[in-house]
């Protein structure tokens, strides 16, 4: 069988492909395990990245169920799992304190208007060439940032004002409130992330995620412990998707916002395909750079259009679908409705869920999203340190575009520097 290379310039999604090889019944189980557990992975950590992001927890599930379903059904790869990612929390977090959900509705759909067009323009290939260094760099800064942002919520603590954005203010703020840490709170959200690590560590096919936070909500529930819960900030989970809407759109917003549009289209066009090529590397298939884009495009203009919150295609899930045994699209579109299937049927439990446990799961993706073994292994070379170090430091004290542009620029420079010093000898 070919493994795509011959195609992968195509602008036809792989679900096309897929069915015109042929798809039988045996394809079809092999798809419905592999959603299954994919969503049980999805339906925590969409939740939990949600609220991170300053809005709702059905907003991550209405992402994941909206957003992932069309993902897959255009998407370049086969395996490709799209939904909320815990790299946009920060981007997301800053844009509806400053936007509010409108302003944000009206990011994610702007950002989807330019994913489709650089796919469909083939620029798939432009935003591969982004330097590793960058890659990394960013990579771990949006992971501290994420961690910072969690502290509240995982101690339990209680601050006199609003929650500062920027990472120094908002540890300074979260220090002069230790005195106020609530040790229930503390104890669930260390203990559903420490239960995650060990899961993952001797029953590494156990939905982790899910297990601690269902065992958070229930010793909170018997226990009658005075945390908050889901319900308790939110209220209840609705039971269907929202009516599909256009958000309020001007002009005067629309400029306003462009700048975190391009910085959504530029972060999801990295993770969408660093994730399809992730994928790649475990199956030996080659994805469509340009129609995963449009994919992706179309994905977050759906999203936005049913209240959800920006989708890229998930590292996690992709290689969770991969290893669970899933062999199409159609794994990712049933994962979709497994998701859809909670909302309609179990919605009113996840109001007694902790926010501490589900601080305490973001705790972990971020442990994991940063590449720590890869940071050190690039600090070697005093080229690509200085490019990880810069990025790293900007996305942290500054903001993600700056990170990534200054990083970028540092990079070209070096290279046209190396370029123009003659070799030793020569």
């Amino acid at each position: 069988m070919p493994d795509g290379s011959s195609t992968k310039h195509l602008l036809r999604p792989k679900l096309a492909t897929t069915l015109a090889e042929g798809y039988a019944l045996g394809h079809f189980r092999q798809d419905a395990m592999a959603a299954l557990t994919v969503a049980i992975v999805a339906l925590p950590l969409s939740m939990a990245i949600a609220v991170a992001s300053g809005v709702s927890p059905e907003r991550g599930i209405y992402t994941a169920i909206v957003g992932g379903f069309v993902v897959s059904l255009l998407s370049g790869s086969r395996f490709q799992i799209g939904g909320p990612a815990g790299a946009f929390i920060v981007l997301m977090a800053a844009t509806v304190a400053r936007f509010g959900v409108e302003g944000m509705l009206l990011t994610v759909l702007m950002s989807g208007l330019m994913l489709t067009l650089l796919g469909v323009l083939r620029l798939g290939s432009l935003i591969r060439h982004i330097p590793h260094a960058v890659t990394v760099g960013f990579t771990c800064g949006i992971a501290v940032t994420i961690a910072a942002s969690q502290l509240k919520d995982l101690g339990g603590l209680h601050l006199a004002g609003a929650e500062p954005g920027p990472l120094i203010p908002k540890l300074a703020a979260l220090g002069s409130a230790l005195a106020t840490v609530g040790p229930a709170a503390l104890a669930l959200g260390l203990g559903s992330a420490a239960l995650i690590f060990l899961l993952r560590r001797y029953r590494p096919t156990w939905p982790g995620m899910l297990i601690a936070v269902a065992a958070a909500s229930l010793a909170a529930a018997l226990l009658r412990l005075p945390v908050e819960t889901i319900g308790g900030r939110f209220g209840g989970l609705p039971n269907g998707l929202l009516v599909p809407r256009l958000p309020a759109v001007n002009l005067h917003l629309a400029l306003q916002i462009l700048p975190a549009a391009l910085s959504f289209t530029l972060l999801g066009g990295i993770e969408s395909l660093l994730s399809a090529k992730v994928a790649d590397g475990m199956t030996g298939r080659k994805h469509r750079s340009n129609m995963e884009l449009v994919a992706q495009g179309l994905a977050n203009i759906a999203s936005a259009l049913f209240g959800g919150i920006s989708v890229t295609g998930t590292i996690a899930r992709t290689a969770t679908n991969v290893r669970a045994g899933g062999v199409s699209p159609l794994s990712g579109m049933l994962h979709s409705a497994f998701l859809l299937l909670f909302i309609l049927v179990a919605a009113p439990l996840a109001s007694f869920v902790p926010l501490a446990a589900l601080a305490g799961v973001l705790v972990v993706v971020s442990w994991n999203m940063a590449e720590k073994a890869e940071f050190m292994r690039l600090l070697r070379d005093r080229r690509t340190a200085a490019v990880l170090l810069a990025t790293f430091g900007l996305t942290l004290v500054r903001d993600l575009t700056t990170g990534i542009a200054a990083g970028c620029v540092l990079a070209a420079l070096l290279a046209v520097f190396k370029r123009g010093v003659p070799e030793e000898g020569g």
